[in-house]
């Protein structure tokens, strides 16, 4: 066990707080056998979201998914979809039809992660104004640092 870890192999996410008492929830655990990183790392990948988002309440058939999903490769896509369904997240249905017609669903344990999935984009969506003026300032500044640094004969950095 790593120092300053918590003992429980069921909760590697943390360690615990300075003055709180509770794990820290922003000291990630970086251990690759640690569960809650597995798990945060598939679900909030953009592939993950993106298919979560899209079964809200339907089932779509793969090639609508990948219509519907701008850059997704069919291999990735396809790891995405398994992936999900191991986690328990998406159902997998196969029609006995010819030629086979599949179709994915959200499980009712994918359902309460898109319940928070929205609340992200709800999220996102009120303060995007504010996101594109702190980029803008950032930049502007950069754009500044980067004259002063010209003028001082100061080499770009790379």
């Amino acid at each position: 066990m790593e120092e300053g870890t918590l003992k429980s192999p069921s909760n590697c996410a943390g360690t615990v707080g300075a003055d709180y008492g509770d794990p820290d929830p922003f000291q990630w655990d970086t251990r690759e056998d640690c569960q809650v990183r597995q798990i945060l790392d598939r679900v909030a990948d953009k592939w993950s979201l993106l298919v979560i988002a899209l079964l809200d309440n339907r089932r779509l058939r793969f090639t609508e998914l990948r219509r519907e999903i701008d850059g997704v490769s069919q291999r990735m896509l396809t790891v995405t979809l398994r992936q999900l369904e191991r986690d328990g997240l998406v159902e997998r249905t196969v029609h006995p039809v010819v030629p086979p017609r599949v179709e994915y669903e959200l499980t009712p344990l994918g359902g309460t992660l898109h319940a928070t999935i929205r609340s992200l984009v709800t999220w996102t969506e009120a303060h995007q104004g504010e996101i594109a003026a702190a980029r803008s300032d950032y930049d502007e500044r950069e754009r500044e640092r980067e004259r002063e640094r010209e003028s001082a004969g100061v080499p770009k950095s790379s």
